[in-house]
């Protein structure tokens, strides 16, 4: 005979189900907000954090890299759309990119010459850029963005102050000397004027960030140990 599983199997099943995508949720909502940060990274001041006062999320990720920050800051400089691009590992770059819109391998003296002030483009919707903001090699570098909805996500005109509807962005790489002539890279995005769409944007923009970034540190370090 087979015995009929009762109501307290059942439950059991239930509570195991519901615990189970309640740590799903929140696993997926740890990963959209940090990675690879300590406790005392999440609330340490950075460059640049007075740019966007009152976030409506923020973002810390972090890697070690098998260089010092003198020779990894190169690399972050000419990061960038229309300059050196965004770095993959080879294997994500030959599945994702044309060989003309993959990340460079080598450092591009032409592409070094960054200025506070300068526009970066950025990838859209629309058509945003970065302006640099923090400039102080080999330590930090850190981008400041303003995104009007109505104007195809451009910087706004006036600039200041942030008109109604318009994204606020400021992204920080910051680099920090480890023992045995590597270095610790953080990144920090803080993100303001998001709306009523803030915990849509902040899970699923953050798992977005999640992925985009640690193919970002691999493909980093693969180019700071290829010849």
């Amino acid at each position: 005979m087979h015995r009929r599983e009762g109501p307290s199997h059942g439950a059991a099943l239930l509570r195991i189900a519901v615990a189970a995508t309640v740590c799903a949720a929140l696993g997926a909502r740890r990963l959209a907000r940090r990675s690879g940060v300590t406790a005392a990274d999440l609330v340490a001041s950075l460059p640049g954090d007075l740019l966007v006062e009152r976030p409506d999320f923020v973002v810390d990720r972090a890697v070690g890299l098998p260089a010092p920050p003198a020779t990894v800051w190169p690399w972050l400089v000419q990061l960038g759309k229309g300059r050196a691009w965004w770095y993959l590992p080879a294997w994500a770059e030959r599945l994702v990119w044309a060989r003309d819109k993959r990340g460079a391998r080598r450092i591009v003296p032409e592409l070094q010459a960054l200025a506070v002030g300068d526009a970066v483009p950025d990838w859209g919707p629309g058509d945003p850029v970065f302006r640099v903001a923090v400039l102080d090699p080999p330590h930090a570098l850190v981008y400041h963005s303003l995104r009007q909805r109505s104007n195809d996500w451009r910087w706004p005109e006036p600039d200041t102050p942030r008109p109604p509807g318009c994204l606020e962005l400021s992204w920080a790489l910051v680099l920090a000397p480890l023992p045995g002539g590597r270095a610790r890279l953080h990144v920090r995005l803080r993100v303001a004027g998001v709306g009523r769409a803030k915990p849509l944007i902040e899970l699923g923009g953050g798992l977005i960030d999640y992925v985009t970034m640690v193919l970002l540190f691999s493909g980093l370090k693969e180019r700071l140990t290829t010849p």
